[in-house]
């Protein structure tokens, strides 16, 4: 659909923004006019599930306050603002939690949310809303143009630049005092390399980069946003942290369900791009990088990008991709679909902290367990006197969900007369450690990293290319069925070759070691 903005509003726009965005300190929220948040996509399942409890959860906490914040849902479903804070309530309020003052909380929280309802890529109903927000910014006693509107894209991709440019011509603040207007966009961000350029280049014309904010939940989350200070805050850490006393990190997303009536939405795009291109490559960037030169945002994406582009071509030899018996069976999946729903892949990086380290993204639905974590398996000790090497090596485990912790195996003396040794653990088991502290949800921190302007833990558009790079010619392998997925039972460890890959790339699994998560 062609829309024909007038220039001039188009230069105030642009002058708005040139203006407005260079200023923001991304440690506070800046003093300006209200708020106004509208969540796109209202009556989907990731708005009711995610986006709006993330939004109770710091209003809760006093991040959201009522007297300059208002809510806005905008979908194509014909319903009013009372069915809408239906839908959502339910998504609130969990078992124990369902207190009277809790309950107080939501039926507050559910008066800031107001519903419109229109089309993705028409006019009048992004005029409407556009009206609906301005009158809410009047009420506040905001100052025209000082106010601040976050629109987050709960949605498909393909819609994304028909809204975004609704968005630009019909709901963007109009003068140079100080407000501002960023988009939250969902992954996927493409299906390879050529499309996602297209959907950064349809973006790009619309809105600046520092006005798009790409999300990947995966980097809210507790354990990945400490890696940086686990990192370079820590002494102990800073001699080892290279090929000389790594063998080999594994980066593991695994699932003990499939994909549960989610068939013909992941059949379209498979592990590798649903979990591996952004997820577990993410948290390759912070475990791989380099120091910035200080904790701003720019800082640190570039050296995300610079570690990005050091990771060597992937070859054939070291991908074990699987797909688990019965995935077909799902009636929206295709009888002959060859998109796996493992895959471990083998990433290595080629400068002079990494060479010759393999870096092992492991991901797969279906399997003997629930866990996403970081495994640092460290050299053999060279000389062992104790003869403990069958024993396992020395590892730093980061584990990321569920049950967040951090724990270091060690080979340690067994307790009595005979000098024999065991493997055990110090343990950083956050539930034990951290007793009564709640750990925010991911959206939660990266929706109140939009509103600070902070951009540290969202993906860039030059970052988003080099990691397509990487994996597109893998995929189009896949897609062209030139690679294909090896079968498994579902409640396994995945194909048996995946673990022969893994002893092949230097990995010593430990046997007669299971680590516990503490308990009082």
């Amino acid at each position: 659909m062609n829309v024909s903005p007038s220039a001039s509003r188009i230069e105030s726009i642009d002058r708005n923004y040139s203006r407005s965005e260079s200023f923001l300190d991304a440690n506070s929220v800046p003093e300006q006019g209200c708020l106004s948040i509208v969540v796109l996509g209202a009556s989907g399942d990731l708005a009711k599930k995610k986006t709006f409890p993330a939004l109770f959860n710091l209003y809760r906490q006093g991040f959201l306050q009522p007297s300059e914040v208002h809510i806005f849902g905008y979908a194509r479903t014909k319903i009013s603002d009372d069915d809408l804070r239906d839908r959502i309530r339910r998504h609130l309020v969990h078992g124990k939690e369902a207190s009277s003052s809790h309950s107080e909380d939501v039926e507050k929280f559910l008066q800031l949310i107001k519903y419109v309802s229109g089309s993705y890529d028409d006019e009048g109903g992004f005029r409407l809303l556009d009206k609906e927000i301005s009158e809410h910014e009047v009420a506040k006693n905001s100052q025209e143009g000082s106010s601040r509107r976050l629109f987050y894209l709960a949605l498909p991709p393909s819609v994304y630049p028909s809204v975004c440019k609704m968005i630009r011509y019909h709901c963007m603040n109009r003068s140079d005092l100080g407000g501002w207007t960023r988009v939250v966009v969902e992954k996927p961000f493409g299906k390879d390399l050529s499309s996602a350029e297209e959907l950064s280049l349809q973006l790009g014309e619309l809105f600046n980069e520092k006005q798009i904010y790409r999300i990947d939940h995966y980097l809210g989350k507790e354990l990945v946003q400490n890696l940086l200070v686990l990192r370079f805050a820590n002494r102990l850490f800073l001699p080892l942290w290279n090929r000389d006393n790594i063998d080999n990190i594994q980066i593991v997303f695994r699932e003990d369900f499939g994909t549960e009536g989610r068939g013909g939405y992941f059949d379209e795009y498979g592990i590798i791009r649903d979990i591996i291109q952004n997820h577990l490559l993410q948290v390759l960037c912070l475990v791989a990088m380099e120091k910035p030169v200080s904790l701003k945002p720019e800082y640190i994406r570039d050296e995300k990008v610079k570690v990005l582009k050091s990771v060597l071509p992937v070859e054939d030899d070291e991908v074990v991709l699987g797909q688990y018996e019965g995935y077909r069976d799902d009636p929206t999946v295709a009888d002959n679909s060859n998109t796996p729903t493992f895959a471990t892949v083998i990433l290595r990086i080629h400068n002079e902290r990494w060479e010759g380290v393999p870096f092992i993204l492991k991901a797969g639905k279906a399997l003997n367990s629930r866990k996403a974590e970081v495994r640092v398996q460290f050299k053999d000790v060279p000389g062992d006197i104790f003869k403990s090497k069958k024993l396992g090596r020395n590892e730093l485990v980061i584990r990321l969900q569920p049950s967040e912790a951090m724990y270091t195996k060690l080979t340690v003396k067994k307790p009595g007369l005979e000098m024999s040794t065991i493997q055990s653990e110090m343990d950083l088991s956050y539930g034990m450690r951290y007793q009564g502290v709640t750990i925010p949800e991911a959206y939660e921190r990266l929706i109140l990293d939009t509103i600070r302007g902070d951009q540290q833990h969202f993906v860039r558009r030059d970052e988003l290319k080099v990691a397509w790079e990487i994996f597109t010619p893998l995929l189009h392998r896949i897609d062209d069925g030139k690679l294909k997925p090896l079968p498994y039972k579902p409640g396994s460890r995945g194909p048996v070759e995946a673990d022969e890959l893994l002893a092949k790339a230097g990995y010593v699994q430990t046997h007669g070691y299971i680590w516990i998560p503490p308990t009082l």
